[in-house]
């Protein structure tokens, strides 16, 4: 019988909440990357 993982994610759902282009979607999105980028992280998409 195979595994079921509970609470499974879909990769594409979260991208799109809570990926790059959702957070340059908005004003406060993009506020958060360039906290971000001030603190020295890089913020790059990733490859799915």
């Amino acid at each position: 019988m195979p595994t079921h993982y509970p609470k499974r994610r879909s990769l594409v759902k979260r991208a799109r909440k809570f990926g790059f282009r959702a957070r340059m979607r908005t004003t406060d999105g993009r506020k958060t990357l360039n906290r971000k980028r001030r603190v020295g992280r890089s913020v790059n998409v990733r490859k799915y």
